[in-house]
């Protein structure tokens, strides 16, 4: 009965990660960032016309060709980058290369157009990895292997469900997705070093921008070290100089100096 009910389980779990596919998360995303747009445009924080919404299309466009180059995801990607008068410092991407750039991100930090780069590059990288779409059919194993193994772990040593659930779930979270954003930030980052390099822009512009992250916002204490989902900036910029000689050569032949 044991072994009929895991091989269930194992199998309701890999059915379930079969279920997101890179067109249907894609086509969902296009139609979430058209409202996304609609409202920040009822809002007026649309910006179409400052010098940073220019600069930051114009690094989008270099960069588009080799973004497109990249992607092999089998499904063509539709790319569109929004600049949102806002005074966060954030930049997203959804699947499928639906993009949106803060004007806080370029302000704040005084982005020069390689440092911009780097971000949109980053970002870029998030949706050709489709790091959602991973994401998303992750969360459906571990929410179903939760819930299996505290109904295991409620049964085997007396402790209510619900507690059980919490100890799984904490698990999980901590042992599992945590290491896993962490993990895709560094891929982006490293992504971008690639993208930005292509396009010749020069991706020690990318240790800047986390410098410039750290004085806004230093995150390199040990709680973030160990809860945080994103890398701390730190960890960014020591992961961006050790890839920096493999991509260097890349970035100064895009240039015609190698």
């Amino acid at each position: 009965m044991k072994a009929r009910f895991f091989a269930a389980a194992a199998a309701l779990i890999l059915s379930a990660c079969s279920l997101i596919d890179s067109q249907s998360i894609n086509t969902e995303a296009a139609r979430n960032y058209s409202q996304v747009v609609a409202q920040a445009r009822s809002k007026q924080m649309i910006d179409r016309s400052s010098d940073t919404a220019k600069r930051t299309q114009k690094v989008f466009q270099r960069l588009l060709p080799y973004a497109d180059a990249a992607n092999t995801t089998g499904v063509p990607f539709n790319w569109e980058l929004t600049v949102i008068r806002s005074d966060e410092l954030n930049a997203w991407a959804m699947p499928g290369g639906k993009m949106a750039v803060y004007t806080g991100i370029v302000e704040k930090l005084k982005l020069s157009d390689d440092e911009l780069a780097a971000i949109i590059g980053h970002e870029m990288t998030h949706a050709l990895l489709e790091h959602s779409k991973k994401e998303a059919n992750r969360n459906v194993a571990i929410q179903l292997g939760a819930a299996l193994g505290s109904a295991v772990l409620a049964g085997a040593t007396g402790i209510s469900g619900d507690a059980a659930a919490q100890s799984v779930g904490l698990a999980a979270d901590l042992g599992m997705m945590k290491p896993f954003s962490r993990k895709a930030e560094n891929e982006a980052d490293l992504g971008g070093l690639h993208l930005m390099a292509q396009a010749g822009y020069n991706p020690q512009a990318a240790v800047s921008v986390w410098e410039k992250m750290n004085r806004q916002n230093d995150n390199n204490n040990l709680a973030n070290r160990i809860l945080s989902t994103h890398p701390t900036n730190n960890a960014r910029i020591e992961s961006i100089r050790k890839a920096l000689p493999s991509v260097m050569p890349i970035y100064l032949k895009a240039n015609g100096k190698y």
